[in-house]
């Protein structure tokens, strides 16, 4: 199985960072956040639904709201978007299968997104492994 995520944040619809997994360090998850919200935000001014994807070099950035969080997976542009919503999708029906419990009293402690990465690990691009796949 081809893996299409190579990064991810899920946001809340004000800006807040509160899961991320990124490959690039030098990305800031609380600056990134601020701009996709307020990104999506102007989309929105303009056309209705907002932003849903946009390209920078070669990485292309998509976005999917649902339920107050905006989720944001950034992947190749040489993979189709359907496919990259379609593991988007796996991705956020994972997220609220397994946090809807903990979201219904949440006090936005962040915290408790830990450890997320692991039961979404089928989705997610591994740095290691694209490296080898690289040069071996």
């Amino acid at each position: 199985m081809v893996k299409v995520i190579q990064d991810l944040w899920i946001l809340t619809e004000n800006g807040v960072a509160v899961f991320s997994r990124i490959q690039d360090e030098k990305l800031n998850d609380q600056l990134f956040a601020m701009l996709m919200s307020a990104l999506n935000s102007f989309a929105e001014e303009i056309a209705s639904g907002g932003l849903s994807n946009f390209e920078l070099s070669n990485k292309r950035f998509s976005l999917a709201k649902k339920n107050k969080f905006i989720f944001v997976v950034s992947s190749s542009p040489k993979i189709k978007e359907k496919k990259v919503y379609e593991e988007l999708e796996i991705v956020i029906d994972k997220f609220f299968e397994k946090f809807s419990k903990d979201l219904k009293e949440w006090n936005n402690d962040v915290s408790i997104f830990n450890g997320f990465e692991t039961y979404i690990d089928d989705s997610l691009e591994n740095t290691i492994k694209k490296f080898q796949k690289a040069f071996w």
